[in-house]
């Protein structure tokens, strides 16, 4: 069912399926909560699933808010645990869902059982990757949306799947017809301006999944391993013949490590 939230003028649209301990998924940059659909089949019958499409993606409309932050999408997905009168989660994020998802866990750390990170890293962007990301930004400003995501989204995707399993990345591009260029530079902008969170993995009391692609150039695996040993309670999956899409790319094993992690941090808490 197809719900809305708001906070601070800014609406987030988000779906809510199942029943039990909620676990909110956070997709990322240039995907919307379809993005779940797969670990959505796995979990629902187990769990209450809460699938927010950030402002600009999905259902959720662009904020008229020129400029938008981390902390700003963090505090939506606090308005939707508000709204539910859900009193804590387990929360799951992708990529930019990930930046999130550590966002939240500074701001509210007891709304949380446990966090994950699915691809997705605590530090902040370098000067190379901002200036990437500017770079990014000028295409989408002068070319569209749709140029940029065809560009980029098969990048991050394993050698593998761009062998075996090429429909996929082609069904991802062709979805990024739905993104508006002003959607997109916001995400890029809040990205950019995000602080340094290793701070959060090692003072956080809660559990943290980290999910690691070997193929993957936008959360490396080198920079992934400096991470996972930061938290007091860690679960480290390496998937093999991954990039950044294990959602898509290797959904049975990724979808395996998610339950185990769920199940276990349910127990103890």
């Amino acid at each position: 069912m197809q719900k809305m939230a708001d906070a601070d003028g800014v609406c987030i649209s988000y779906n809510d399926k199942g029943d039990g301990t909620p676990v909110v998924l956070l997709h990322g940059f240039g995907e919307d909560s379809e993005i779940w659909n797969e670990q959505v089949k796995a979990l629902q019958p187990f769990y209450r699933i809460i699938l927010p499409d950030l402002p600009g993606s999905g259902h959720s409309p662009v904020p008229d808010k020129t400029q938008i932050t981390i902390e700003d999408y963090a505090d939506l997905i606090n308005a939707i645990l508000m709204r539910e009168e859900i009193q804590d989660c387990i929360m799951l994020g992708h990529s930019m869902g990930g930046y999130i998802t550590l966002a939240f866990a500074e701001k509210y750390p007891c709304k949380l059982k446990a966090f994950g990170l699915i691809h997705s890293s605590a530090f902040a962007d370098n000067a190379e990757k901002k200036e990437i990301r500017q770079k990014g930004i000028e295409h989408i400003e002068q070319y569209g949306s749709y140029s940029f995501l065809k560009t980029s989204i098969p990048n991050l995707f394993s050698n593998k799947t761009k062998a075996v399993s090429p429909k996929l990345i082609e069904a991802l591009i062709e979805k990024s017809h739905s993104f508006s260029k002003e959607a997109l530079i916001q995400y890029y902008q809040a990205m950019i301006g995000r602080p340094d969170r290793t701070g959060v993995l090692k003072s956080s009391e809660r559990p943290v999944l980290f999910i690691l692609g070997p193929e993957d150039v936008a959360a490396p695996m080198k920079d992934m391993l400096q991470q996972v040993q930061l938290p007091n309670q860690s679960f480290v999956f390496i998937i093999e013949e991954t990039g950044h899409m294990s959602m898509i790319e290797k959904p049975g094993e990724l979808n395996i490590h998610l339950s185990e992690f769920i199940k276990t941090v349910s127990k103890w808490n």
